[in-house]
C-alpha cells in the first residue's frame, strides 16, 4: 500500500508539473511601450488562441535596452526597439531571428509577411529582414503652446536658441543621447542624420548650454510633455505626432492649444519594430503574436488605436480618415525632411555615450 501510495504520488506530481508546463507554454511576455497596444487586441488574441498575455511597459529605449542586459531577454517574449536600436540588440545578442535557423533554409517565412509595405522592407538597421517587423512608424516634432507662441518659425530655435525663448519653461526628450544629439545637429545645419566626432562634440556642448537656461526643465517623455503642456506647466517640448494626435482626439478642448510642427533644419521618421529576445521563454507564442499582428484587420485596429500609422500595405483601406492626414501621414513638403535616426556601434557607440555622459553630468 505504501509503495502504491508513494507510485500515486509521483504520479499526480508529474501531472502537476506537465499542468504547470502547459500553462507556462499558454503564456506571452510582451515587453512595450506604454499605452502602445490596443486592449482589444490582446483579448481577441488570447480568446482565440488560449494563450495568456502578460504586459510589462517602458518610457525609452535606453530603459528597453538596461532591462535586457539585466537578464530580461529570457523574462520577454516579444520588444518593440526603434529601427536605430535594433544593431545595438543585435550586436549585443539580446534577440534571436524571426524565424529559426533550420526554418529558414525551408524557406518558411511568417504568415502575413507579404502586407509590409516596400519602404519598410530590407531597412539599412535589419537589411536582411531577420530579426524585426515593422510595428508602427511615425514623425518626431515640437509641440508648443500655440497661446505663447502663436505663429513659430519652424525651427529647433524654438528650444535651443535663448533669443527665441528666453522666459517660458521648456523641455526636451527623454531617452538615449543619439536623438537628442540628431536634433541638435540637424540645428547646427549638420543634418539630423549627421555622425561623428566634431558635430557630436558640438552637440554635446549646447545641451550643457541648453541645462544651463533658467527655462530649462529638464528631460520628460512625449506623453508627458504633451500633458504638462496642456496644464502649463511648459510651453514647448519634443513629442511625436501620434501621441498628440491620440490627446486632441481623447480631449480636443484641453489639448486644443498644442501645435505641432517637424522643423525645417529635419527632423525623425521612426519605426518600431516586433523582435524576439535571445532566450525568450515562449518564442513560438511570439511568433504565433506577430503574425496576429500581420493581419490586415488587426494591423488597422491597431493603427486606428494609437494613430499612429501602419507600415501594412494590405491595412490601408480600414484606417480612419486622420490617419490618412497630417500630422498623422505627413504631407510631401514635411516627409522630404524626414531621416531615419542612424544606428552606430563599437567605438562610435563608445564615444556618444561619453559625449552624453559628460554633456549630463556637467
Amino acid at each position: 500500500m505504501k509503495y502504491a501510495s508513494w507510485v500515486i504520488a509521483i504520479a499526480a506530481g508529474m501531472m502537476g508539473s506537465g499542468a504547470m508546463a502547459d500553462d507556462q507554454e499558454k503564456q506571452l511576455n510582451l515587453f512595450n511601450w506604454t499605452d502602445y497596444m490596443d486592449p482589444g487586441i490582446i483579448a481577441d488574441f488570447e480568446a482565440e488562441t488560449g494563450i495568456d498575455v502578460v504586459q510589462n511597459y517602458y518610457n525609452s529605449n535606453a530603459e528597453m535596452l538596461a532591462k535586457l542586459n539585466a537578464g530580461g531577454d529570457a523574462q520577454y517574449d516579444i520588444v518593440i526597439p526603434s529601427d536605430y536600436f535594433v544593431p545595438r540588440l543585435i550586436g549585443a545578442k539580446l534577440i534571436q531571428p524571426l524565424v529559426p535557423e533550420g526554418q529558414s533554409q525551408q524557406g518558411q517565412a511568417l504568415r502575413g509577411i507579404d502586407n509590409i509595405m516596400s519602404d519598410f522592407r530590407h531597412p539599412a538597421y535589419d537589411p536582411e529582414d531577420i530579426y524585426t517587423v515593422p510595428y508602427q512608424w511615425g514623425v518626431t516634432g515640437i509641440v508648443y503652446n500655440t497661446d505663447t507662441f502663436p505663429d513659430p518659425e519652424p525651427s529647433w530655435g524654438l528650444l535651443y536658441d535663448p533669443a527665441v525663448n528666453a522666459d517660458y519653461p521648456f523641455a526636451l526628450l527623454k531617452g538615449d543621447a543619439q536623438f537628442t544629439f540628431s536634433t541638435l545637429c540637424a540645428y547646427l545645419g549638420e543634418g539630423f542624420d549627421c555622425v561623428g566626432q566634431a558635430p557630436w562634440v558640438e552637440a554635446a556642448k549646447l545641451v550643457v548650454a541648453t541645462r544651463e537656461r533658467d527655462n530649462f526643465v529638464g528631460f520628460v517623455d512625449a506623453t508627458a510633455t504633451i500633458e504638462q503642456i496642456a496644464s502649463g506647466v511648459i510651453h514647448a517640448g519634443i513629442a511625436y505626432n501620434g501621441d498628440l494626435a491620440g490627446k486632441q482626439s481623447e480631449d480636443p478642448e484641453l489639448y486644443g492649444n498644442i501645435g505641432f510642427f517637424v522643423p525645417r533644419e529635419g527632423s525623425q521618421r521612426w519605426v518600431d519594430v516586433m523582435a524576439i529576445p535571445a532566450r525568450a521563454p515562449h518564442p513560438d507564442n511570439a511568433r504565433r503574436f506577430i503574425e496576429y499582428l500581420l493581419r490586415p484587420d488587426v494591423a488597422a485596429q491597431l493603427s486606428n488605436y494609437n494613430l499612429y500609422t501602419s507600415p501594412n500595405a494590405a491595412a490601408q483601406p480600414m484606417l480612419s480618415a486622420e490617419l490618412r492626414e497630417p500630422p498623422v501621414m505627413p504631407d510631401a513638403d514635411t516627409r522630404s525632411r524626414l531621416s531615419l535616426t542612424p544606428s552606430v556601434d563599437g567605438e562610435q557607440l563608445q564615444l556618444l555615450q561619453q559625449l552624453w555622459s559628460e554633456a549630463r553630468s556637467r
